[in-house]
């Protein structure tokens, strides 16, 4: 019979995972007994996701309030923080917001608008135009935002994140002021200690404020870096990554993830003799058309992920082949030319035109947000998922 069937993603129900569990046995049980509950095969090439919580999870990989704010007074001591441009989100930032404070006497708190990094909205850019607000140079201070724009609250959460911030602050013991500038230098004339809590722009912010005077500057990735009284750590992106845990303490990024798949991997392979892809997946990297949110609110999709899911995809369009190339055909001639230009392709089609529209991102940023769709972030119970014939293609 015709192979009628693609990729295939199947969300995998685990045991609920608790500090101190080996992930690999479990990752390595569940896929598994649901190969042979679901009926079907172990192949080469098919991909096992991890949730990157479940592995953080595992590992312990937690931290109190507390040790943000040793690590803060450690790095900036007395001086008036300028904290600039955080994500607006209580699992994400809220908490790492509190440990912050706690360690600060004061805090400049800028914003970016009319959205932060990853698409959440103070205002939106119509009411801007409206107010007549530049802002890629306007600054405003809290009152004129308010007078002008007034008070907005989150399209999905609610929650109007300038008084909550603040307040947050304010809770945790430190005086506030609250700026909004899309223009680090701008916190320069606040204060000359900056703490960047950006996430994907991170890099170049620093690099601004470095050559610009700044004394201090730190990004979050910089923060629990190390461990501080035996709490959580991540050496490659600090509080990048973390969410909250309870009101006062948060799950850190997972650690050693290249480790930890190479692991899996052999554990599989010892079971079926197959060699299956595996990875650690956070966020995927997409877009909702209606609160506008860009997902990836962690530093990276895959913190680790094995040899085999290096790259990007090497692929052609199809449409374009049946409306070009091979116009003139129809029926089984048309399946069979398409088929044969798929399996003479070039290991490299990079500005072909025949790549029109194919979008070759990383394959684990692809395979992340598939991942991350399908498992869910809520109580689908499945943070483990499994993906075969992804790899496949028309011609196979």
């Amino acid at each position: 019979m015709e192979r009628m069937v693609g990729t295939v993603s199947r969300g995998l129900r685990s045991p609920i995972i608790k500090e101190g569990d080996d992930i690999v046995r479990i990752v390595t049980d569940v896929v598994l007994k649901a190969s042979k509950a679901e009926n079907f095969t172990i192949s080469d090439r098919d991909i096992v996701s991890i949730t990157e919580s479940v592995v953080a999870r595992a590992q312990g990989n937690y931290a109190h309030i507390d040790a943000i704010a040793e690590d803060i007074r450690t790095k900036f001591g007395d001086d008036t923080i300028g904290v600039i441009f955080p994500i607006l989100s209580r699992n994400r930032f809220a908490v790492c917001l509190r440990g912050i404070a706690k360690g600060a006497k004061k805090i400049v708190l800028m914003l970016s608008y009319p959205a932060d990094e990853v698409g959440n909205h103070l205002v939106e850019l119509d009411l801007l135009d409206e107010k007549g607000i530049n802002p890629w140079s306007d600054v405003l201070t809290l009152e004129q935002f308010r007078s002008t724009l007034g008070h907005v609250k989150h399209t999905f959460t609610g929650i109007d994140y300038i008084d909550y911030y603040k307040s947050l602050i304010e809770e945790a013991g430190a005086q506030c002021q609250v700026v909004f500038s899309n223009n680090a230098k701008t916190i320069l004339n606040y204060t000359k200690s900056v703490l960047a809590c950006d996430i994907h722009t991170r890099f170049r912010t620093k690099r601004i404020l470095k050559a610009n005077g700044t004394k201090k500057v730190y990004g979050l990735d910089d923060i629990l870096s190390s461990p501080i009284n035996g709490n959580g750590y991540n050496e490659d992106y600090g509080l990048l990554g973390s969410n909250k845990a309870t009101e006062e303490t948060i799950k850190l990024f997972p650690r050693d993830c290249k480790a930890l798949v190479d692991k899996i991997q052999a554990s599989i392979a010892q079971a079926t003799g197959k060699t299956v892809e595996v990875m650690v997946y956070g966020d995927g990297a997409f877009k909702d058309p209606v609160g506008k949110i860009w997902e990836l609110a962690d530093p990276v999709v895959s913190p680790g992920y094995t040899a085999g899911l290096e790259g990007k995809p090497n692929e052609v369009k199809i449409k374009y082949l049946a409306d070009n190339n091979f116009a003139e055909l129809k029926g089984e001639d048309l399946n069979k030319a398409i088929s044969d230009y798929i399996r003479n392709k070039s290991d490299d089609l990079m500005g072909s035109m025949e790549t029109q529209g194919t979008t070759p991102r990383r394959l684990t940023d692809l395979i992340g947000s598939l991942s991350d769709l399908t498992s869910g972030s809520g109580d689908k119970g499945t943070p483990i998922v499994y993906i075969q014939g992804y790899f496949d293609n028309y011609a196979k």
